[in-house]
């Protein structure tokens, strides 16, 4: 997403200086960096942690091939009309002042529809999702265990995955009636998401990376 600024909505900084912050395109909240330079705004791979702008960072192959398996796995097993799936790309919000870029997430179709058609705004959700996978590499470390992972419990998003692709686990917490949630591991055999009860994901075959 990119959108034109004029000299007097950028502040202090001088005209070649790169930023990040929160600015409003097309009637919305957006995350952005800020290239004074080239006069455009852009949000493209930029996420608030710990009230930060921080890029995400560059993920190798192993990451890449199990966030990509699992996104198709679950885009060929939904029903668009009911959910529809994101991969490294959509935001959904942290707070008031931050977001972040899961690997992968399910969400509710109606929230995007709500959205398609803005083109100046960048998708985000504050919406629960169905959902949310975070997929282990070397770049981030444990980051995501550290960080996002009680973010999303705090969203009250339904379902989290952390997929370590070396150490072949799956961590799971799915979320209760009363708030809380509940943790389990799985190496190996065929998972279930259970907001997502037609779903199966086959861990033996998402491990097999030759």
């Amino acid at each position: 997403v990119r959108a034109r600024f004029e000299d007097g909505d950028l502040g202090a900084g001088g005209p070649a200086a790169k930023v990040a912050g929160i600015v409003s395109v097309g009637g919305g909240a957006v995350l952005v960096a800020v290239d004074r330079a080239a006069g455009f705004v852009s949000g493209e791979g930029i996420a608030g942690v710990g009230g930060e702008s921080r890029e995400k960072p560059g993920m190798g192959s192993v990451h890449n091939d199990a966030m990509t398996y699992l996104a198709v796995a679950l885009a060929n097993q939904l029903d668009r009309r009911a959910d529809r799936v994101r991969t490294n790309s959509a935001h959904i919000e942290r707070s008031t002042k931050s977001y972040y870029i899961p690997d992968v997430f399910v969400v509710p179709a109606e929230p995007v529809r709500r959205q398609l058609g803005r083109r100046d705004q960048l998708e985000v959700f504050q919406e629960p999702l169905s959902l949310v996978i975070e997929v282990w590499s070397r770049s981030p470390g444990n980051h995501d265990a550290r960080e996002k992972i009680p973010e999303y419990r705090q969203r009250g998003d339904l379902e989290i995955w952390r997929l370590h692709p070396y150490e072949r686990t799956l961590t799971v917490w799915r979320r209760k009636p009363d708030g809380s949630y509940a943790e389990s591991h799985d190496h190996g055999g065929k998972v279930c998401p259970a907001f997502l009860p037609d779903v199966t994901i086959d861990l033996d075959e998402l491990f097999d990376f030759g």
